[in-house]
């Protein structure tokens, strides 16, 4: 049995206004929760007992999941007054592991959707006998990245800051933000104190002598961080790109749940969520978006790779692309909004006030 910590306390504030009410990992992907197709995997893969890290509004954490039985794990929360860091948050949820010393520890970020092979990475911990093994992928572009290189035998010989220039790309391998730790190894992390695994605890391990294995697995791997990610890693799940045991249907070009009600000719196409209570009107297109709890799509609006919020509504032949429109906003009709465009939770825009387009 392997324990894991999942790292659920970032604010998101890259993801806002879709973070204001909402925790990260708890906005919807594929219809549900993020976090669910985390906890599912991990289950999938071995895990039966899970502490999650939380900070920002904590408390809606508990009340959704419970004690895990549902996802037939055993599920602990911890809650960090002050953010701590990755690293302070890791230290501070051991104290609910009840594994021995030497056993491994599974650690995943909250925001992270991925195809990792979990069980792999733990058997190559275990074959490799490191003291943390780092889950690495490979991006064609490693500039927005820390670079990790590795040697012949997969260990880690530096942890390189984001590249400047083209010679400092020595690798195209990155932390992909999952990790094995032999369980002292966390418990050495200092206490009460923020601490940065990336940047602090790695780097000193490393500087110890302590064996840091690399597992390059190049399968799925999304950071959910901005709103145009996470449309995405939304719509790869109910298109099956992304693999998750938590998708409530099947995959497809779309998904819709049981309470939703869709127009008999409105178009939903490329991996479209459209959640528990909303609507969509006739004649509206919606293409690889997700359409949260409650919202409504007016006839003859077109909607393409954005998110709408819970109980928000776009008004009849408005056109989105790109957008998000927070919970509760109402974008009256013909209305156009395009790539970035980030409408607050409750604001009104009213009819034909935006327009990138002339009003022939």
């Amino acid at each position: 049995m392997t324990e894991a910590i999942l790292l659920a306390g970032g604010k998101g504030t890259r993801l806002r206004p879709l973070t204001v009410h909402t925790p990260k990992p708890m906005v919807p992907a594929a219809g549900v929760p993020f976090l669910t197709h985390q906890l599912a995997r991990a289950r999938a893969a071995g895990v039966e007992h899970v502490v999650l890290a939380t900070s920002y509004l904590a408390e809606v954490f508990e009340p959704h999941f419970g004690d895990g039985s549902e996802l037939g794990l055993h599920l602990e929360y911890v809650t960090e007054e002050e953010p701590l860091g990755t690293g302070g948050a890791i230290r501070n949820a051991a104290s609910r592991l009840t594994c021995a010393p030497g056993d491994p520890v599974l650690v995943f970020n909250g925001d992270i959707l991925t195809g990792l092979d979990i069980r792999a990475l733990v058997a190559t911990h275990r074959s490799s006998g490191a003291d943390v093994s780092l889950h690495l992928t490979r991006v064609t572009d490693p500039r927005a990245y820390g670079l990790v290189p590795t040697d012949g035998t997969g260990r880690v010989q530096a942890f390189l800051e984001k590249p400047r220039t083209p010679e400092e790309i020595v690798t195209d391998q990155i932390n992909a933000g999952a990790y094995v730790f032999r369980r002292s190894v966390i418990d050495a992390v200092p206490a009460g104190r923020p601490v940065s695994v990336e940047r602090e605890t790695f780097p000193d391990l490393l500087a110890a002598g302590a064996h840091l294995q690399g597992m390059v697995d190049s399968t799925y791997w999304l950071d959910l961080g901005t709103p145009q990610a996470f449309v995405r890693g939304s719509a790869d799940l109910v298109l099956g790109r992304a693999p998750s045991p938590a998708v409530p249907g099947r995959c497809g070009d779309r998904l819709v749940l049981p309470t939703a009600t869709v127009a008999s000719d409105a178009k939903l196409t490329g991996g479209t969520v459209v959640g528990g209570g909303a609507r969509v009107g006739e004649g509206a297109r919606v293409t690889g978006s997700a359409i949260l709890a409650g919202a409504v799509i007016e006839p003859g609006a077109v909607v393409t790779d954005s998110l709408v919020g819970a109980r928000a509504r776009v008004g009849a032949r408005s056109v989105l692309t790109g957008a998000v429109v927070g919970d509760g906003a109402t974008v009256g009709p013909d209305n156009e909004l395009r790539d970035g465009v980030r409408v607050w939770c409750d604001a009104r825009i009213p009819a034909g006030a935006l327009r990138f387009s002339s009003d022939a």
